[in-house]
C-alpha cells in the first residue's frame, strides 16, 4: 500500500486503520509497526520486523479489550489499560528509537478511556505513533478520530484469500476450506491453514454432534467431548510462553534481560489474559462450526448449489434433518454461544450439556 509506505519514512502521530472484520488491518498495523521500527523501513526478515509482526517487539505496546472493553483502570501498572497505554507513550523505548501503541478494536474504549488517550494524541510524546484499528470506526469519538489519518480497508475476497494461502505454500484444497471456514479474514484462515491442529475445534464439535446423535446419553457425552478437547488446547496454548520469552531471557541465567522486564511482564499478562480465555474461546469456535455445519443442512435441503457449503470436505450429504429443525439447530447454538459470552456463567459443561440435549432429537439416527 503505497501510501503507508511513504508514512513508514515520514510518519504521522497517529493512524486509524478502518475496515470490516477480516479485511487485513491487524496484519496491516503489524507489518506498519515492522517498518516503522525496521532500519531498512520493513525488510520482513529482520530482528525487529520478525518480532513486531508477531507482536512481541519490546518496542511496540498492544492494547486491546479486557472482557467487554478498554477501560481506564485504577493500577498505572495494569494491562490492558488506556491510562497504562498512554504512561508507557511518554517513556523512553527500551532499545532507543521509536515506539509504537497499538490499539486493537479501539471503538470498545470506554468514554473515560478514551479521553485518556485523546490528552496523548493531542500532545504526543516524540517518536511515538499510534496505530489504531476498529471494523466499527464511527463509535470512536470524533475527537480522537479527527486527529488521526485514518486509513480504510475493504473486504478481502474468498479467492483473493485462499490464493494468498496457497502462494505461502499451503495445499490448495486446505487454503480453500481455511479461506471459507475464516470467512474471507486473512489472519484466521492463515492460522486456520497452517497450524496442523488449526481445525481441531471444528472436527471435535463434528465428532460431539456424532455422539449427541445417539439420544440423551450421547449427548451428555458430546458434553464432555467439547470440554476435554478444549481443556487440551488450553494445556497446548500454556506451551507458547516460554518459547515466546525465549530471546528476551538470559541464556547463562534464564531470568529477563534488565531492558526486557517491561516486555516480559506485557508479553506474560497478555499470556495470562489469553490463556484464561483459551477454553472459552475454543468452545465457542466450535459452536460456530456447528452452526455452519447445520447452515450447510440448509442449503443443500433447500435445493442450494453443494460448491456454496462452508465444510467443503464434510458436506452434510444423506442427512435427514428437516430444514425446520436446521433452523432450530442453529437457534440453540446462538442461545449456548451467548450464555457462554457471560462471563458470570461458570460452568460451561452445563451450558453444552443443555444445548446438545435439546440438539439430540433432531439428529437422532433412524
Amino acid at each position: 500500500m503505497t501510501f503507508l509506505e511513504l508514512a513508514a519514512s515520514r510518519p504521522h502521530h497517529a493512524y486509524l486503520f478502518a475496515g470490516p472484520e477480516g479485511s487485513g488491518k491487524q496484519l496491516a498495523a503489524r507489518a506498519f509497526a515492522a517498518a516503522l521500527l525496521c532500519k531498512e523501513g520493513g525488510c520482513g526478515e529482520c530482528r525487529d520486523c520478525r518480532l513486531a509482526l508477531d507482536d512481541r517487539h519490546p518496542s511496540v505496546v498492544l492494547v486491546e479489550p479486557e472482557g467487554r472493553d478498554i477501560r481506564v483502570g485504577e493500577n498505572a501498572d495494569e494491562d490492558g489499560t488506556a491510562r497504562w497505554m498512554t504512561a508507557r507513550a511518554y517513556l523512553t523505548s527500551p532499545e532507543g528509537g521509536r515506539k509504537v501503541l497499538r490499539v486493537e478494536q479501539a471503538d470498545r474504549m470506554t468514554e473515560e478511556a478514551a479521553d485518556v488517550l485523546l490528552k496523548a494524541l493531542e500532545e504526543p510524546p516524540d517518536n511515538t505513533t499510534f496505530v489504531l484499528s476498529s471494523a466499527r470506526p464511527d463509535e470512536i469519538p470524533e475527537t480522537v478520530r479527527s486527529r488521526c489519518h485514518t486509513v480504510t480497508f475493504s473486504p478481502l475476497s474468498e479467492s483473493f484469500v485462499a490464493d494468498a494461502l496457497a502462494g505461502e505454500g499451503i495445499e490448495t484444497e486446505r487454503a480453500r476450506l481455511a479461506a471459507r471456514i475464516a470467512g474471507g479474514n486473512l489472519g484466521r484462515a492463515r492460522r486456520l491453514a497452517a497450524d496442523p491442529e488449526g481445525l481441531v475445534f471444528r472436527d471435535s464439535a463434528l465428532e460431539a454432534l456424532a455422539s449427541a446423535s445417539s439420544g440423551p446419553g450421547g449427548a451428555l457425552d458430546a458434553a464432555e467431548r467439547l470440554v476435554q478437547a478444549a481443556g487440551d488446547h488450553r494445556k497446548r496454548f500454556a506451551g507458547r510462553l516460554a518459547e515466546d520469552l525465549e530471546m528476551f531471557r538470559d541464556p547463562e541465567t534464564g531470568r529477563p534481560l534488565e531492558q526486557y522486564r517491561g516486555a516480559v511482564r506485557r508479553l506474560e499478562q497478555r499470556h495470562q489474559r489469553q490463556e484464561r480465555r483459551a477454553e472459552r474461546d475454543f468452545l465457542d469456535a466450535a459452536l460456530q462450526a456447528l452452526e455452519a455445519w447445520f447452515r450447510d443442512v440448509l442449503l443443500i435441503g433447500s435445493g442450494g448449489d453443494p460448491s456454496w457449503s462452508i465444510n467443503l470436505d464434510h458436506p452434510p450429504e444423506g442427512v435427514s434433518l428437516s430444514l425446520p429443525d436446521a433452523a432450530r439447530a442453529i437457534q440453540v447454538l446462538e442461545e449456548a454461544r451467548a450464555a457462554l459470552a457471560d462471563e458470570t456463567n461458570l460452568n460451561p459443561r452445563l451450558v453444552l450439556e443443555d444445548a446438545f440435549l435439546q440438539l439430540a432429537p433432531a439428529t437422532a439416527r433412524g
